[in-house]
């Protein structure tokens, strides 16, 4: 069968571009599916086409409103379970409540849970994602996980030879500065934060690692309100880094955090497409980069029976642009 016929590639209504454009890396057309609201505020969803026997992949990343588009998933799940889809993989750009993943005071959920109990549930054979807030989070699904890395490829539009330092945010980020930095050939520091109680106030305290006189490059998963990578670059600064860079896979941007980069230390932030940015909020310091390339080939493989671990390992693409 082509596949044209065997791969079919939906979306719903949190960035249908991305699932565009991951569509014209594959060479298919997006598949057809109504997803609407009634009056009454309850979601619909109708695959307009055959899915019976097909390889079926729903990308649908969790963005604003994040609840909606959950909801949205779940029925898109379910729809094509129903419709006696061959395998369904539920491609997650962004994961959100990434940062419940564990219960850190008392009486707390872990939403990141519970939400994949939600997709299992609904129908996802297997789940495609990119840069998790925690990588434990593949351990709360009991369906195969294949979480893609967009981190190397931002840090490296930030390395011209110069004497570079990748640099985490925190101490649970120093395993992705550590293979980021290994794959760029850089250094490596850590910036030790603390949060102050359940607010996004953050104060970095200090700089573990030789910074002084280097091009530092801070490395995160996310940029919500800013002030996690402002306070990173304000130690790094402060600890002597010449020149002050930031790669993100998630600009999530909320509230004012786009003046806050903009009048901060960091030079240049880049940031990827895993969710909808509205450019004209964007200042002159953050630029988007696509992932449609990244995830188009991962589905490419999964759909094949190839490796995804070869991506990141200088393999040559599958699909030939």
């Amino acid at each position: 069968m082509p596949i044209a016929e065997d791969l079919k590639v939906f979306t719903g209504n949190a960035h249908p571009k991305l699932s565009r454009d991951i569509c014209q890396y594959l060479g298919i057309q997006p598949g057809r599916m109504e997803v609407f609201k009634f009056a009454n505020d309850n979601t619909f969803v109708k695959i307009l086409e055959n899915v019976r026997e097909r390889d079926v992949f729903i990308v649908q990343p969790f963005s604003s409103p994040v609840n909606d588009h959950i909801m949205e998933l779940l029925i898109m799940l379910d729809t094509a379970k129903r419709a006696s889809a061959g395998r369904i993989t539920a491609v997650l750009p962004y994961y959100a409540y990434g940062r419940s993943d564990k219960k850190d005071q008392p009486r707390v959920p872990i939403t990141a849970r519970l939400v994949a109990s939600m997709i299992e549930v609904a129908g996802a054979n297997r789940v495609l994602t990119l840069d998790l807030h925690a990588g434990q989070i593949q351990g709360f699904f009991n369906i195969p996980v294949d979480e893609l890395t967009a981190i190397p490829m931002l840090a490296r539009h930030f390395t011209n030879g110069e004497d570079v330092v990748v640099a985490a945010t925190d101490v649970g980020g120093a395993k992705r500065a550590r293979e980021t930095a290994d794959i760029i050939g850089a250094d490596i520091a850590i910036v030790h934060k603390r949060r102050m109680g359940n607010t996004d106030r953050v104060v970095a305290e200090e700089v573990i690692g030789q910074v002084g006189g280097k091009k530092a490059v801070i490395v995160d998963d996310e940029v919500t309100t800013g002030g996690t990578v402002i306070a990173a670059a304000n130690a790094l600064m402060h600890n002597g880094a010449e020149q002050v860079y930031c790669a993100a896979t998630h600009g999530v941007l909320c509230a004012d955090a786009p003046s806050l980069i903009q009048s901060s230390p960091i030079i240049q932030m880049a940031v990827t497409d895993s969710l909808p940015i509205d450019r004209r909020k964007l200042g002159s310091k953050t630029r988007v980069i696509s992932v449609a390339a990244i995830l188009g080939e991962a589905i490419h493989r999964i759909h094949s029976g190839l490796s995804i671990g070869a991506m990141f390992e200088g393999a040559t693409p599958a699909i030939s642009l």
